[in-house]
């Protein structure tokens, strides 16, 4: 066969490897799926209205707006770290 052949049988070799990788990468990330689904997406909603409110934040100039604004971005938080797992 020569060189020409062992080189087909080493990119054959890599390719499969490849797979094998993203067959284990896959695996993964199926085994990491989020334990509540419903706790997500509300995580995900607050973090978006957190942003809202921080952007409305940088905006206001009435004092009394930006204080309420504060406070429902401390309420979103509040509820965040109610909704986040605790590290042990």
């Amino acid at each position: 066969m020569g060189d020409a052949g062992e080189g087909l049988v080493d990119s054959e070799a890599r390719i499969q490897e490849r797979r094998d990788e993203i067959e284990r990468e896959r695996a993964e990330r199926n085994r990491t799926a989020p334990s509540n689904p419903e706790a997500e997406r509300a995580a995900e909603s607050l973090r978006l209205a957190r942003a809202e409110l921080k952007r409305q934040l940088n905006t206001t100039t009435h004092e009394r707006r930006r204080a309420q604004i504060a406070q429902a971005i401390a309420e979103i938080d509040r509820r965040l770290d109610g909704i986040r797992p605790r590290p042990d």
